[in-house]
């Protein structure tokens, strides 16, 4: 599937990419498993849990935008990380309308999961 430059392991509770930081790097989980999560008003909102296989970095790697989300952790984690040059390469064969397609639906995944974090502080709030 995708080649792997090298590995990287994480143990419980390591912040392997931090919201709002910049990298462009792509992962994919080797072993172990990666919470997601994003600060919302101050709260953490944990917006989903990866498991093995599951890439993630992807949308900082097409947006070109800070990290939308900070990865963190769950276990002993391994991580490839991908081989840029490859994944540039790759890429890059893809028609300049088609690289402008995955950057629209990599925008409307970023909005589309801002609104999930925010319902789920809101849904959590009391109505006071």
């Amino acid at each position: 599937m995708f080649q792997i430059a090298s590995y990287e392991t994480y143990e419980d509770g390591h912040v392997i990419i931090e919201e709002g930081g910049y990298g462009d790097w792509i992962y994919q989980i080797d072993e172990g498993a990666i919470e997601i999560s994003k600060i919302i008003d101050g709260k953490k909102v944990v917006i989903d849990v990866l498991h093995e296989g599951e890439i993630l970095g992807e949308l900082a790697y097409i947006t070109k935008m800070p990290r939308t989300a900070t990865a963190t952790a769950v276990g002993r984690t391994v991580i490839g990380i991908i081989d840029r040059n490859f994944f540039d390469h790759e890429f890059n064969k893809l028609p300049a309308d088609f690289q402008q397609i995955f950057k629209a639906v990599a925008l409307r995944l970023k909005r589309t999961t801002e609104v999930i974090a925010n319902a789920k502080v809101g849904g959590n709030q009391d109505d006071h």
